[in-house]
């Protein structure tokens, strides 16, 4: 079901931003970081279709939404990686989370203090670069000659508008130096060890049954009996 959670804004403030859930009241409970931009859209079938295989298996699941993203009614010029990154931990806390689960760019974001199973994780730097690079390529094919530096410069003062998304220029600045949160406690899976190819490579958003189930038991292992 969906609920609303109070998500805080940079400089203050607080969104009431939608969450999906699966909640029974079990002890174990998983908060799933979302992944970012382009990364979230292809992903989130698959997301739920994990969440759905363990709330079968007696666990209870969380994805919130962060503001300026998916549902949210904030604008996303106005955020912050580091905004987003302290929203998380307001959402572990307010959820009762007792683990989390990340998957590419969500590593970016991925709460403090609690063991977490980590899938691919992808840098900020690398997540920005690609997001520019599918710029530079639009503009080509529409005639236009766009350097990836002097996109980037012109972010770092005052935003950019990459691939349908406005980020401001704080938002530019954290993404390039931007690194994953990966303790020696966190559990890292490899995409050789659930098979198939990876859904973020297709060009649009899916779902694999079988990878679904093979994180979701993964996951379940790493949490303990629920």
């Amino acid at each position: 079901m969906f609920v609303e959670w109070p998500a805080p804004l940079p400089g203050g403030g607080v969104s009431g931003e939608m969450a999906l859930t699966f909640d029974r009241g079990h002890e174990r409970r998983l908060l799933v970081v979302p992944p970012l931009f382009e990364e979230h859209n292809k992903l989130r079938r698959q997301l739920i279709a994990i969440m759905r295989n363990l709330d079968r298996a007696g666990y209870d699941v969380v994805l919130p939404d962060l503001p300026g993203l998916n549902e949210s009614g904030e604008p996303l010029e106005r955020q912050t990686l580091t905004g987003w990154h302290h929203a998380i931990n307001v959402a572990a806390t307010h959820f009762g989370a007792t683990h989390a689960f990340a998957i590419r760019s969500a590593a970016l974001l991925l709460p403090e203090r609690l063991p977490a199973v980590i899938h691919a994780p992808h840098k900020g730097a690398p997540l920005l670069r690609g997001m520019v690079r599918a710029r530079t390529i639009a503009a080509r094919e529409a005639g236009r000659e766009e350097r990836a530096a002097d996109l980037l410069e012109m972010g770092r003062e005052s935003g950019l508008d990459l691939a349908g998304w406005s980020l401001g220029p704080q938002m530019i600045r954290d993404l390039e130096k931007a690194d994953c949160r990966i303790l020696d406690t966190d559990r890292m899976i490899d995409p050789a060890e659930i098979g198939g190819a990876p859904l973020w490579l297709r060009a649009e958003p899916g779902e694999d049954a079988s990878q679904a189930a093979a994180l979701a038991g993964i996951i379940a292992a790493i949490m303990g009996s629920p």
